[in-house]
């Protein structure tokens, strides 16, 4: 009985810290490189944009890191993951509501884009969906994969046009998993 009840704590223990840790864990086990850029839309069509209006704060003073969440959370509510074919044009995501990695990235650095020329960071900052490749401990996991399907994973990264500075975000892990910033390799 001892035995049993030490085995259940230490499970325990170690999914709480898992859960706690999930983001610290993933930065470090998981590197995204990119081999290439997808376009990058603009947000045209009114109801994608009355829609990223109703969804963000109103606060007129924002930093990058506040609009890269409010645009992970905006995203997310939105979009559900489907490994169908679908489009990845955002001003038709935003009624047809289903994504593969590609339409979750573009969504996002539309959105990004979007809130950081509302908030006039435009001309500092831009959003870019990327085409990349994941390694998890130096290994490139794609080559384990027959399907055309995961031939790549797209993520999106946030520039400082000035300063060279870089963040980068999964925006599908982030519906999943709820990681925000991950690792990123250039």
């Amino acid at each position: 009985m001892k035995f049993i009840k030490r085995t259940f704590i230490t499970i325990l223990i170690l999914t709480t810290v898992g859960l706690l840790f999930r983001g610290w864990f993933y930065r470090h086990l998981v590197t995204y490189k990119s081999v290439g850029l997808r376009t990058n839309y603009t947000a045209t069509d009114k109801i994608l944009t009355d829609f990223i209006d109703a969804n963000n704060d109103t606060q007129t003073d924002l930093d990058i890191k506040q609009i890269i969440k409010i645009g992970l959370s905006i995203t997310s509510s939105q979009l559900n993951f489907t490994a169908d074919k679908n489009d990845t044009d955002p001003n038709k995501l935003i009624i047809s509501k289903t994504a593969h990695c590609v339409g979750y990235a573009t969504f996002f650095a539309t959105t990004c884009n979007y809130l950081l020329e509302k908030y006039n960071l435009s001309d500092t900052w831009n959003a870019k969906p990327q085409v990349g490749q994941l390694y998890f401990l130096g290994t490139n996991i794609h080559k384990y994969f027959n399907s055309s399907f995961f031939k790549d994973h797209d993520f999106v990264t946030i520039e400082n046009k000035k300063t060279g500075e870089i963040f980068a975000v999964d925006p599908t892990v982030n519906d999943y998993l709820l990681i925000d910033f991950i690792t990123y390799a250039k």
